[in-house]
C-alpha cells in the first residue's frame, strides 16, 4: 500500500462525508506527529499499533564492496519499528 491508497482508506474510514484532502491533512498530521515525538522523546508508543524509537548505530569498519578496501563507517542513528502483539497476532 502506497501513500495514496493509504489515503483513500482512511478516507472511506471516516465515511461518505470526508474528502480526500481531509483525510490526507489528517494522515500528514499523524505522520509529523509520530516524527516530531520520535526526534523530541526518542520513542513514540501506539498502544495496539506498535513502537517507534531511535536506534543508534556504533561507528563499525566495513568492506567497499567494489575495491574490498577497509572503510570506517561512521556511528548513525535510525528509526526502528517494533510492532505490538496485537498487531503480529492480527496477521
Amino acid at each position: 500500500m502506497n501513500k495514496a491508497e493509504l489515503i483513500d482508506s482512511i478516507q472511506n474510514a471516516l465515511g461518505k462525508d470526508a474528502t480526500k484532502r481531509a483525510a490526507e491533512e489528517a494522515l500528514d498530521a499523524v505522520l509529523s506527529s509520530i516524527s516530531s515525538g520520535v526526534k523530541k522523546d526518542k520513542k513514540v508508543q501506539i498502544i495496539g499499533f506498535g513502537t517507534f524509537e531511535v536506534k543508534e548505530r556504533a561507528a563499525r569498519t566495513g568492506r567497499n564492496p567494489k575495491t574490498g578496501e577497509s572503510m570506517q563507517i561512521p556511528a548513525s542513528k535510525s528509526v526502528g519499528f517494533k510492532a505490538s502483539s496485537v498487531l503480529k497476532n492480527s496477521l
